[in-house]
């Protein structure tokens, strides 16, 4: 394209989007792929399009704005499934799937293909050498799903949620070490979210797992949710700000503290508002708006961050909006003060951080009090070493107290943690089964109708056989003057035969003369 498309980055305008002209042969319009920019160029794999999986691997090089396919090495794989089946294909047709980037590899995880099997497959594609493959991996591997939400976090992989191939959804949290490729199960504490899928997470401070929004198989999501990766503890903090439609199906992105998010949607229309999110401060912000039907409106889109020209930019790519999409837009992001990472508490810890706090203060001032006590003259007077004593037991015995009462918070927290989620899940339940009853009492009602209506039937049914025996006697009746009206016909016939006859030989004897 030349100078003029390897310097659009520094003409750009801050906090606007930006359709990206491009040249080379554009991919296939399509949504719920998987994408992330490496070295100024953004990597697109897989998608869907028309309820047909997509496996193509395109590559658009953001300082030339320009597109290429690229080839990779399809090596014999000889790796089992992870349920111990037959080889799988090394680079299946993927929809709903995730794709991190890991040292010179793009790790991609999950998602639907034709082919699927029980547990999540993860598979490589090596940018230096172009070989893609089945990575093996241990542990307790997580059943497949599409939908999830997969974080890096140091030399680990966080995945929450997803939907499996049965349409159940989950809430899991599952961490794969990719130094062993474990997989391990997370036991969290408090309240989690509610399972969903197609929502998006984000590493906040090297500590912090945030999951936005998602849906159910009813109900559209515009929840928080904190996951403090230290103690594994889950907390819904209250943000501020601008008011957050509920979506599932969009993209985020954290840039040094600020959380971007595009597009998605729910059932009704796609969200059009750009937010961003301060994850120190918990505010909410709306960048800039779009018109309804427009490509940055759409689920199933993709959002990645890269460093043009001393600035940041988001890309995003693809997406459903009625329609799919296959162009590129880019945002200059204006420079922002850098953040103080803020750490989060959830009620618990900022219980027991209180209740320390107290004891510690209590103990320091009866250590103070019995180092020194000021007579009236402001002279110290040693104090009763038996009485200093006494003070030093109730002080030991405080702390074991503390110590107890923090342990019983500690049971008591838990113990509330699993009752919330048990109600969570009756009230879940509750909502189906109130779905079920209002299904089975529209069926009812039409059944009565119908029943109401077979019964007037029945009714006209047993007033018609009422009246049989009349009917019958009439039709005896008719059958009686039909055989009488017979007779007298036959009768009447025989007379005018006769009367004929006669008059019959007269006439022959006339015309014989």
């Amino acid at each position: 394209m030349g100078t003029e498309s390897e310097s659009w980055f520094q003409e750009s305008t801050y906090d606007q989007w930006v359709a990206l002209p491009v040249s080379g042969q554009k991919p296939s319009a399509r949504y719920k792929h998987a994408a992330t920019i490496v070295d100024n160029n953004l990597y697109v794999t897989g998608g869907s399009r028309n309820g047909r999986y997509l496996s193509d691997f395109q590559v658009f090089d953001l300082k030339s704005l320009t597109w290429s396919t690229l080839k990779l090495n399809m090596e014999a794989n000889d790796v089992k499934t992870n349920d111990g089946g037959a080889p799988l294909d090394v680079f299946p047709a993927t929809s709903g799937h995730s794709m991190i980037k890991w040292e010179t590899r793009l790790l991609l995880l999950a998602g639907l293909s034709k082919n699927n099997t029980d547990r999540v497959t993860v598979r490589f594609i090596d940018l230096e050498s172009h070989n893609c493959g089945v990575v093996e991996t241990f542990g307790n591997i997580p059943v497949a799903r599409s939908g999830q939400s997969v974080t890096l976090f140091g030399s680990k992989l966080i995945m929450f949620g997803g939907e499996d191939s049965n349409r159940r959804l989950l809430n899991d949290v599952h961490v794969l070490d990719l130094e062993t490729m474990t997989w391990s199960a997370v036991e969290t504490t408090q309240t989690p979210p509610s399972p969903r899928f197609d929502h998006t997470a984000a590493l906040h401070a090297e500590r912090y797992l945030f999951v936005f929004g998602g849906c159910s198989h009813s109900v559209f999501f515009n929840d928080l949710y904190v996951l403090d990766l230290e103690t594994m503890e889950w907390s819904q903090p209250q943000l501020q700000g601008d008011l957050m439609n509920a979506r599932a199906g969009h993209a985020g992105v954290a840039v040094e503290g600020n959380w971007f998010i595009v597009g998605g949607g729910d059932n009704k229309s796609g969200a059009l508002e750009t937010l961003t999110i301060n994850m120190s401060k918990l505010v909410v912000s709306v960048l800039t708006s779009v018109k309804g039907r427009d490509p940055l409106a759409s689920e199933g889109i993709s959002i990645s961050s890269a460093s043009l020209g001393g600035d940041t930019f988001l890309v995003t790519f693809g997406g459903y909006n009625g329609k799919y999409y296959n162009e590129v837009f880019a945002m200059r992001v204006k420079p922002r003060d850098a953040l103080n990472p803020k750490i989060l508490q959830s009620p618990a810890a900022a219980a027991a951080a209180a209740s320390v706090t107290a004891a510690y203060a209590l103990a320091k001032s009866e250590q103070v009090d019995l180092t020194e006590k000021e007579d009236s003259n402001s002279k110290t007077v040693p104090v009763d070493s038996s009485r200093q004593q006494k003070i030093s037991v109730q002080i030991d015995s405080i702390r074991e107290e503390n110590k107890a009462l923090e342990s019983s918070l500690i049971e008591i927290t838990t113990g509330n943690s699993a009752i919330k989620a048990q109600i969570e899940e009756a009230n879940q339940n509750h909502a189906e089964l109130s779905k079920e009853l209002h299904s089975v009492q529209g069926q009812l009602v039409a059944e009565r109708s119908r029943c109401a209506k077979l019964e007037a039937q029945i009714g006209e049914l047993q007033k018609m056989l009422e009246t049989l025996p009349s009917l019958e006697r009439e039709v005896e009746a008719l059958r009686s003057q039909k055989s009488a009206f017979e007779h007298n016909m036959d009768l009447s016939s025989a007379a005018a035969a006769q009367t004929q006859q006669r008059s019959g030989g007269i006439w022959k004897w006339v015309a014989g003369s």
